[in-house]
C-alpha cells in the first residue's frame, strides 16, 4: 500500500458537517451499548491466557511451594512455646525450629524472586504484544471509524486500556489463587483445631466475603468509566499541543486550561469514586479483624482456661488465623487489580471487534496491475440517511486523462473522492476501476495502486529522506535522488547541513509550507501510482515555485488517470474534463473552453475567481485559481 500511505489518505475528511453528525451518531451508539458482562469477557481472558498455561502452571507451583513454606513459622509456633519455651521441655529444640523457620523463609524469598521475574516479564510481554495486534487492527479499520473516533481516545485504547492485562498473566493471577490457597490451607487446619471456634469466625467472615462482592460490582463500572474520561482528557491534551500555533494567535490558552481542568475533574471524581469504595471496603477489612479478634480472644481463651487448649495451642490458632484472613485482605486489593484489567480488557475487545475494513465477505476480487479506467454509475450516498450527499453521480474517466473537480465547499467533491479511495461504499450504483466495483475488491490490491498529493502534506517527525521514502521503502538511491529532482526538493534540502537526512519536526513543522508540499509529491512520484489525486497541490507554493514544479506535476500525470480539486488555473486548462459539483450533483461536465463557452456556474467560479466581472478585458487564462 506504498502509493496509499505515500499520498497520506489519512488526511480526506469528508464534507465538515457529516463528520461532526458521524461523531455524534458513533457517541450516541456507544451510549447505548450495554455493558459487557464478566461472563462475555471471562473467555476472552481465558484465550489470553491459554498460550501461557505453561508458564501460569509453573507461576502456581512456585506459588504452592512459596505458600506451603510460609506456613512453617505459624505451625512451629505449639512445638516452640509448649516444648522449647516450657521449663519442662527440650530447649535443644530451640536452635532446630530457628533452622527450620530460616530455611523456610529463605525458600519463600527464592520462589519470591522466581515469580515476580517469571510472571511480570511475562505480563509486560503480553501488554507489548496486546498494544502491537490492538494498533494494526486500528490502522486496519475504515477511515469512517477515524472520523467517528478522536486520535487521544484511539491512544488511550492502544497504550493505557491493555496495562491491567498483565495481572492476568503477571503476579496479580497467580497472587490472587495462591492467597485463595493459604487461606484454604489455614481454613482447614484451623477446623481440625476447632469446628465450633472457627465456623463462627467464618460467620464473620462471610459478611465481609459478601460485601466485597457488592464492592467489586459497584467499582467495575467506575474503572471502565474512567478509561473513557482518561481517553477523552488524552485526545483533547493531543489536540491542544498539537494545535498550539491556533490557540495562540487567537490567545485562547486560558480558555483550553478550563476546558483540560474540566476534563481533569471528572476524572478526579472519578478516581475518588474508587477511592471511597475501596476505603469502605478497606474499613470493612478493619472491622472484621476486629471481630474475628475479639471472638477467638473469647472462645480461645475459655478453651485454654478449661484446659482444652495449651497456650501454644492458643498461639498457633490466632497465628494461622492471620493467615487466612491476611490473604483474604490482600485478595481485596488484588481483586481490584484484576477488576480495572477486566474493565481494559472490555474496552480493548470492544475496538478489537470492529470489522477491519477489508474484511467483508464480498471484497474477493484480486485486482491486478490497472489501467486506470474509472467509471461512476448514478452512485447515491450520505453519511446520515436522512442526509444524502451525492444524487446520482455518473462520469467516466479514461486512462491517463485528467478529471478537474471543482465547486462550491461542501458540494461534495471530497466525499466523490473517498468514494474513489473505496472509504465509503456508494449507497447505490457502483464505482468501477477497469470494470471493477470497489465495493467487491481486496483494497490491498487497490490502493498499493493509488496516490494523493494534498493540499496540508502530513509529514512524520523523520527526516527528508524517511518521508518520501515512506511511499516506497525499496526504491534505489537513483530512484529516489530522480523523485527529489523532479520535485525540485534537492533545491532545498541539499543546502542543510545534513542534506536529506535533515529531521523536519513533527508535521513537518521545521519546513515551510512550500517545501513540505514538494516533499509531498516526490513522495507521490516515488509511488508510482496508476490513479493519482491531487487536493490543491501547488496551494502552498509561490508563483516562481509553482512555475518550476509545474513539469514535475505534468510528469507524475503522464500515463496515469488523474483527478484533481480545485488547484491551480494552468492544470484546469489542461484537463480533460472538468465536472462541476454542487449539492452533491454534477450540474456541468466539460473541458475549461466548452464551459467558460457555456456561461454557467463554472462561468460564475471562474469571474468570480479572477475578478473578470470588473475587468471584462482580461483575457481567459490570466487569472491564477478556481474556487474549491
Amino acid at each position: 500500500m506504498g502509493g496509499l500511505r505515500g499520498g497520506g489518505l489519512g488526511n480526506l475528511r469528508p464534507e465538515r458537517t457529516q463528520g461532526r453528525q458521524l461523531r455524534a451518531g458513533a457517541v450516541s451508539a456507544e451510549a447505548k451499548k450495554s455493558k459487557p458482562s464478566l461472563k462475555k469477557i471471562w473467555p476472552q481472558a481465558l484465550a489470553i491466557m491459554a498460550p501461557r498455561k505453561g508458564l501460569l502452571l509453573g507461576g502456581l507451583a512456585l506459588m504452592v511451594v512459596n505458600r506451603v513454606a510460609g506456613l512453617v513459622m505459624p505451625y512451629t509456633t505449639k512445638p516452640l512455646l509448649d516444648k522449647a519455651f516450657n521449663p519442662a521441655g527440650d530447649p535443644t529444640l530451640l536452635p532446630k525450629f530457628i533452622a527450620l523457620v530460616f530455611g523456610a523463609m529463605l525458600l519463600q524469598a527464592i520462589t519470591s524472586y522466581a515469580l515476580i521475574q517469571l510472571l511480570s516479564i511475562a505480563g509486560q510481554r503480553l501488554i507489548a504484544e496486546m498494544r502491537r495486534n490492538v494498533q494494526k487492527h486500528v490502522g486496519l479499520l475504515s477511515v469512517a471509524y477515524y472520523d467517528a473516533n478522536r486520535t487521544g481516545n484511539l491512544v488511550s485504547r492502544i497504550m493505557t486500556d491493555v496495562e491491567g492485562v498483565r495481572n492476568l498473566v503477571g503476579t496479580g493471577l497467580v497472587e490472587f489463587l495462591g492467597g485463595l490457597l493459604t487461606a484454604i490451607l489455614a481454613f482447614i487446619f484451623l477446623l481440625h483445631k476447632s469446628v465450633t471456634v472457627t465456623l463462627t469466625v467464618f460467620a464473620a467472615l462471610g459478611v465481609f466475603i459478601f460485601i466485597l462482592q457488592y464492592a467489586f460490582k459497584t467499582i467495575r463500572p467506575i474503572f471502565r468509566e474512567r478509561g473513557k474520561i482518561n481517553a477523552e482528557v488524552t485526545g483533547r491534551l493531543t489536540e491542544s499541543l498539537g494545535g498550539v500555533r491556533v490557540i495562540k494567535g487567537y490567545h485562547a490558552e486560558a480558555r483550553e486550561h478550563e476546558v483540560f481542568g474540566a476534563g481533569v475533574e471528572r476524572l478526579l471524581q472519578n478516581v475518588m469514586k474508587s477511592l471511597t469504595l475501596t476505603s469502605v471496603m478497606s474499613s470493612a477489612s478493619t472491622t472484621m479483624m476486629g471481630i474475628v479478634s475479639g471472638v477467638v480472644m473469647w472462645l480461645g481463651g475459655h478453651a485454654v482456661i478449661h484446659g482444652q487448649w495449651t497456650t501454644g495451642d492458643y498461639f498457633q490458632y490466632n497465628m494461622f488465623l492471620v493467615f487466612m484472613v491476611a490473604p483474604m485482605i490482600q485478595i481485596t486489593s488484588i481483586g481490584t487489580q484484576l477488576t480495572e484489567a477486566f474493565a481494559g480488557l472490555d474496552r480493548t475487545n470492544e475496538i478489537m471487534s470492529e470489522l477491519e475494513e477489508n474484511q467483508s465477505p464480498e471484497r474477493t476480487e484480486k485486482m491486478p496491475p490497472i489501467e486506470g479506467r474509472v467509471r461512476f454509475e448514478n452512485v447515491e450516498f450520505s453519511y446520515d440517511p436522512e442526509k444524502p450527499v451525492l444524487h446520482g453521480i455518473s462520469f467516466t474517466a479514461e486512462p491517463g486523462t485528467v478529471t478537474a473537480l471543482v465547486g462550491s465547499s461542501g458540494s461534495g467533491k471530497s466525499t466523490i473522492i473517498s468514494l474513489l479511495c473505496a472509504f465509503h461504499s456508494p449507497g447505490s450504483g457502483k464505482v468501477l476501476v477497469d470494470g471493477y466495483d470497489l465495493s467487491k475488491v481486496d483494497l490491498n490490491t487497490f490502493r498499493s495502486q493509488l496516490g494523493v498529493v494534498l493540499q496540508d502534506s502530513f509529514l512524520f517527525d523523520g527526516s527528508i529522506r524517511e518521508n518520501i521514502m515512506f511511499s516506497h521503502p525499496g526504491a534505489t538511491e537513483e530512484q529516489f535522488l530522480a523523485a527529489c529532482r523532479t520535485a525540485r526538493v534537492d533545491e532545498f534540502a541539499e543546502r542543510f547541513p545534513e542534506g536529506y537526512e535533515t529531521i523536519v519536526g513533527e508535521r513537518g513543522v521545521k519546513l515551510s509550507g512550500g517545501q513540505r508540499q514538494r516533499l509531498s509529491i516526490a513522495r507521490a512520484l516515488l509511488a508510482e501510482p496508476r490513479i493519482l489525486i491531487l487536493d490543491e497541490a501547488t496551494s502552498s507554493l509561490d508563483s516562481e515555485s509553482e512555475a518550476m514544479i509545474q513539469s514535475g506535476l505534468a510528469r507524475l500525470m503522464e500515463g496515469r488517470t488523474t483527478f484533481v480539486i480545485a488547484h491551480r488555473l494552468s492544470t484546469i486548462r489542461r484537463a480533460n474534463q472538468i465536472l462541476v459539483v454542487e449539492q452533491g450533483r454534477i450540474v456541468e461536465h466539460g473541458d475549461h473552453d466548452e464551459l467558460y463557452a457555456l456561461g454557467g456556474r463554472y462561468y460564475d467560479l471562474y469571474t468570480r475567481q479572477h475578478g473578470l466581472e470588473a475587468n471584462l478585458f482580461l483575457a481567459p487564462g490570466e487569472g491564477d485559481t478556481v474556487e474549491a
